[in-house]
C-alpha cells in the first residue's frame, strides 16, 4: 500500500482529505502490520481489502452529509484496533475522539498510534462500555457515539444511548444483517430514549458490500437503569422476545 493508492481511493469514494490524510492513514497502516505480527488486531491481511474494509469504510460517512459534520465530541465504543475512530479523527482534527475499549493491550497499540502520529483529538479509555456510561463525566457527554461490527443493534443501542447526550446520536456501522435486527432494536431505542432516524446504504465502489449507517438519534434521557451491569446486555438483549419455557413465563 502506497500514499498514492490511499489519496486516489479517497478521492475515488468521494471522502474529503488534505494532503496530510493519505500520509497519515498510511503510517498507521504500517504501524498495524508491525503490531498485528506479534498480537492479534485484525485478521485481513490483503492490502487492497484492508484499505477498503478498515480505512474507507471507517471515513465512508464523511462521502455525505452525517451528523459526524456537525460534531464536536463523538466516543466510539469498541475501538478495537482503533476503527472507525482513528481515521475520522485522522480527518476531522477539530472533533475531540474518545476510543473506549475494554482490552488493554488494543489500548497499547492504540497510544503507540497516538504518539507516531501526534494525534491531539484522541482520547484513550479503558473500561467496558456499560461501566463507562454509568460514569457522570461521560453519561449524556457526547454528539455521537459511534460503533463498528461490535454487536446486533439492540444491544448496540444499549451500549451506545447512554453516552449521547438529548439531541445527538448514535451511529452504527453495519451489514445487510441490520434488515432482521430492526424489529427488536425498535424496542430497545424506545426503551433507551432514542427514535431510529435514517438508514443510508454506504456502498464502497467496487465492492458488493451491503453496508449501511444506521442513525439513532437521543430524544430523552436514557433511564438510570441502563445499562444494566457489565455482560446482561449481550445475555438479556433488551427488545428480544423471550423465549418460551413451558411454564407460561
Amino acid at each position: 500500500m502506497t500514499q498514492t493508492m490511499i489519496a486516489e481511493r479517497l478521492a475515488s469514494c468521494g471522502i474529503p482529505s488534505d494532503a496530510c490524510l493519505a500520509e497519515k492513514l498510511l503510517q498507521y497502516h504500517e504501524l498495524l502490520l508491525e503490531w498485528n505480527a506479534r498480537m492479534d488486531l485484525t485478521a485481513i491481511l490483503d492490502e487492497d481489502e484492508m484499505l477498503d474494509r478498515h480505512y474507507i469504510d471507517s471515513l465512508i460517512p464523511l462521502s455525505f452529509p452525517s451528523p459526524l459534520n456537525q460534531a464536536t465530541s463523538v466516543i466510539d465504543v469498541g475501538t478495537g484496533a482503533g476503527f472507525p475512530g482513528i481515521p475520522l479523527a485522522l480527518a476531522l482534527p477539530d472533533v475531540q475522539f474518545t476510543l473506549l475499549d475494554a482490552r488493554q493491550k488494543r489500548l497499547d497499540f492504540l497510544h503507540a498510534v497516538q504518539d507516531a502520529l501526534n494525534i491531539r483529538n484522541v482520547n484513550l479509555l479503558h473500561a467496558r462500555a456499560e461501566d463507562a456510561a454509568s460514569r457522570p463525566d461521560l453519561r449524556a457527554q457526547f454528539d455521537c457515539a459511534i460503533a463498528r461490527a461490535v454487536a446486533p443493534l439492540n444491544v448496540l443501542c444499549e451500549y451506545l444511548l447512554p453516552f449521547v447526550r438529548i439531541g445527538g446520536c448514535a451511529l452504527c456501522w453495519k451489514g445487510p444483517s441490520y434488515l432482521s435486527e430492526l424489529d427488536d432494536a425498535r424496542k430497545a431505542v424506545h426503551l433507551l430514549g432514542g427514535h431510529f432516524d435514517t438508514v443510508v446504504p454506504c456502498p464502497i465502489p467496487g465492492r458488493d458490500w451491503q453496508h449501511v449507517l444506521v442513525t439513532i438519534s437521543k430524544t430523552t434521557a436514557t433511564a438510570r437503569r441502563y445499562p444494566r451491569k457489565a455482560g446482561m446486555p449481550s445475555k438479556q438483549p433488551l427488545g428480544s422476545t423471550p423465549l418460551a419455557t413451558g411454564k407460561g413465563t
